[in-house]
C-alpha cells in the first residue's frame, strides 16, 4: 500500500459510519452520485478533472496502524468501528465520466455503488479531488481556447498550497497547457516542465548585460531572457547584443503587455531577430489572453488565475445518496434538491458532431433510444474496488478535452456569461 488517504476526510463521515454499523443499516446496498447542481457563475460548460486521481485515492483508502491509533486516541469512533475500519478496502463499483469529458448541471459525473458503509466514507475524498481538479481544468480550458493554439506555461505554484500546485499543474496540462514550471508535477505525472530566470537573477548581477551573459552561457542562445527589470527597450537591445539574432525568446512580465509586445516585435524585427519569440506573463486570465489575440504574442505564462480557477476555485459538486436497496431516495431541501434513483447519461449530437443535449435518465427506467450520433457518457472505473484495466491515459484525456470543445455550439465557447452550452434534460420514464 502507498501513502494512506484514509484521514483525508471529515470527522462526520466516520461517525455516520459508526452509527450505521450500530443500527444494522450499514450493509444496505446504496448508490451515491457526484454531480453539480449548477455551473459556476458565467460559465457555459465544465470539464471533468481528477478522475484518475480519484481512482488512485480510493485504492489507497486503507486504515493502517497509525490511522487507527489516531482514531482511538481521539475517540473519534468506538472500538467496534475501529475493528471494522482495520479491514476496510472499498469493494464496490465506481462508474463515471471519463477525465476530460465536458459536464453540465445534473450530469452524473461519478456513481459509487456498494454498501452504505463502504461508500459513505469516500464522500470527502471524492469531492475534494473532483471539485479542485475540475475547477482548475475548466478554467484552464477557457484560457487554452482564448490562446487559440498559442502555447501556455502553467506557473502558479507560488500562488497555492504546495500539494495543490502539483494537482493544478496536471489539471492545466489536461486542459491543453503546453508545460508547467512545477517539477514535482513533471516527476509524478510526466508533464513537460520549463523555466529560465526571474528578476532576482538580473538584480543579482552588476548589470543587466552581465545577467544576460551568464544566462546565455548556462542555457544557450535559445533561452528566454526577461527584459523588463529596468527599461524594456534597452533590455531588448542588450538581449540581442548578447545572444545575437538567434535569441530564442524574450519575456515581458509587467505593464500593458499588448502595447509592449507590439513595440517589442517592431524592435526585434528591426534588430534582425525576426524569429525571436515574445512571451508575456503577469496576472493573465482568459479575458486578458483573449484581448491579446491580435497582438504579436507567441506564448503566455499564467499563474494565479489558473490555480485559483479564475474566480471559481471549486466546481460546486456534491455527493448524494440516490438509491437504497434499489429504492430511489431524494433530498428535497430548498435549493439543495437531488433527483432519486441511479442515473445514466448520453449526449445527443447533430450529424455534424455538434452537441445538442445532455440526456440524464434513470437506469431502472426505459432507456432513451441511442441515435447514430449520440454517445453514452459513463465508463466503468472500478469493479469490486479494483481499477478497471485500460483506463484513459493523461494524453487520452487531453484529446478528449479538445474533442469536447470542438463539439460545442459556437455560442457555448464564448467567455461572456450565459446559459449552459447545451441543456440538461430528464425524460419522463416508466419503470422497465
Amino acid at each position: 500500500m502507498g501513502v494512506s488517504t484514509a484521514l483525508l476526510t471529515d470527522h462526520y463521515e466516520l461517525t455516520m459510519l459508526a452509527a450505521a454499523l450500530g443500527s444494522g443499516t450499514g450493509e444496505r446496498r446504496c448508490v451515491f452520485e457526484a454531480f453539480a447542481r449548477r455551473l459556476p457563475t458565467g460559465r457555459r460548460y465544465g470539464v471533468v478533472g481528477g478522475t484518475a486521481r480519484v481512482v488512485e485515492a480510493i485504492s489507497e483508502f486503507r486504515f493502517g496502524d497509525d490511522e487507527l491509533r489516531h482514531l482511538r486516541e481521539h475517540r473519534v469512533v468506538d472500538e467496534d468501528t475501529i475493528a471494522w475500519l482495520a479491514d476496510y478496502r472499498f469493494a464496490g463499483d465506481v462508474d463515471g465520466y471519463a477525465e476530460g469529458e465536458l459536464y453540465f448541471p445534473g450530469s452524473p459525473i461519478l456513481t459509487v455503488t456498494g454498501t452504505f458503509a463502504d461508500a459513505v466514507v469516500l464522500e470527502t475524498l471524492v469531492l475534494s479531488i473532483l471539485n479542485h481538479d475540475s475547477a482548475i481544468v475548466s478554467a484552464a480550458a477557457r484560457m487554452a481556447g482564448a490562446a487559440n493554439g498559442r502555447p501556455i506555461i502553467e506557473m502558479g505554484s507560488r500562488r497555492t498550497h504546495e500539494h495543490a500546485a502539483v494537482a493544478s499543474a496536471r489539471a492545466a496540462y489536461l486542459a491543453g497547457f503546453a508545460t508547467t514550471s512545477n517539477l514535482e508535477s513533471g516527476r509524478t505525472f510526466g508533464i513537460p516542465t520549463a523555466g529560465t530566470c526571474a528578476h532576482a537573477f538580473t538584480l543579482l548581477h552588476d548589470s543587466e548585460r552581465a545577467a544576460f551573459e551568464a544566462q546565455v552561457a548556462a542555457l544557450g542562445t535559445g533561452t528566454t531572457l526577461l527584459v523588463d527589470t529596468y527599461d524594456i527597450t534597452r533590455g531588448i537591445a542588450t538581449a540581442v547584443e548578447v545572444a545575437g539574432t538567434g535569441l530564442g525568446a524574450i519575456r515581458i512580465d509587467s505593464g500593458d503587455v499588448g502595447v509592449l509586445a507590439r513595440q517589442a516585435r517592431e524592435q526585434l524585427d528591426g534588430l534582425g531577430a525576426r524569429d525571436t519569440r515574445i512571451v508575456v506573463s503577469g496576472d493573465l486570465d482568459e479575458y486578458a489572453i483573449a484581448a491579446l489575440r491580435a497582438e504579436p504574442v507567441d506564448a503566455y505564462g499564467v499563474g494565479t488565475s489558473v490555480v485559483t480557477g479564475s474566480g471559481a476555485p471549486t466546481a460546486g459538486m456534491v455527493y448524494k445518496l440516490v438509491e437504497v436497496d434499489g429504492r430511489p431516495v431524494e433530498k428535497r431541501s430548498s435549493h439543495k434538491e437531488s433527483r432519486g434513483g441511479r442515473k445514466l447519461a448520453l449526449r445527443t449530437h447533430k450529424p455534424t458532431g455538434t452537441a445538442l443535449e445532455e440526456v440524464v435518465y434513470l437506469e431502472r427506467g426505459v432507456a432513451p433510444e441511442l441515435g447514430e450520433h449520440d454517445r453514452l457518457l459513463q465508463i466503468p472505473l472500478l469493479r469490486g474496488g479494483r481499477p478497471v484495466a485500460g483506463l484513459p491515459t493523461l494524453e487520452d484525456s487531453r484529446n478528449r478535452v479538445r474533442q469536447g470543445l470542438v463539439s460545442l455550439p459556437w455560442e457555448g465557447l464564448k467567455l461572456s456569461a450565459g446559459e449552459p452550452a447545451i441543456p440538461t434534460v430528464y425524460p419522463v420514464q416508466e419503470q422497465a
